[in-house]
């Protein structure tokens, strides 16, 4: 499980620093690819596998699936983490986040998610006053 929140700077090659405590959890390769709400999606091969074979599973009949899936799966890349503990992202990628100089790295339960810091902020104001509504619609049947 990925949990936690992260800062740090992209650089003007498209590297960034990958937290510490996430590269622990990912293999020596791992999966970025678009996300939604402006920010990008880090998968282990595992997670990556799993999220692959539910896709799959959707009609290639249905326009949003196809649209989906397009957008989904050819943004998709390898990565790696070098030896100063950076990931290189595509051009295509940083500028989906819009990925300019300070960037949020957030885990996520099953994925890493990658943002700017302005999407991420604006993320957090636009939602800050319906979270309690959000948590009381999602979790209505479930005893904690």
């Amino acid at each position: 499980m990925f949990m936690g929140e992260y800062h740090h700077n992209i650089d003007e090659k498209g590297r960034l620093i990958m937290p510490a405590k996430f590269r622990t959890n990912l293999s020596d390769k791992f999966v970025i690819t678009r996300g939604l709400e402006k920010c990008l999606y880090v998968y282990t091969y595992s997670d990556w596998q799993k999220l692959v074979e539910k896709i799959s599973t959707l009609p290639f009949t249905k326009k949003d699936a196809r649209i989906f899936i397009r957008s989904f799966f050819s943004s998709a890349a390898e990565v790696e983490v070098d030896r100063q503990g950076r990931i290189n992202i595509t051009s295509n990628l940083i500028n989906h986040a819009s990925l300019i100089k300070e960037c949020v790295i957030i885990g996520a339960n099953d994925r890493i998610e990658i943002w700017s810091e302005d999407n991420w902020n604006q993320f957090l104001d636009t939602n800050a006053d319906t979270l309690e509504d959000i948590a009381e619609n999602l979790f209505t049947d479930v005893n904690f």
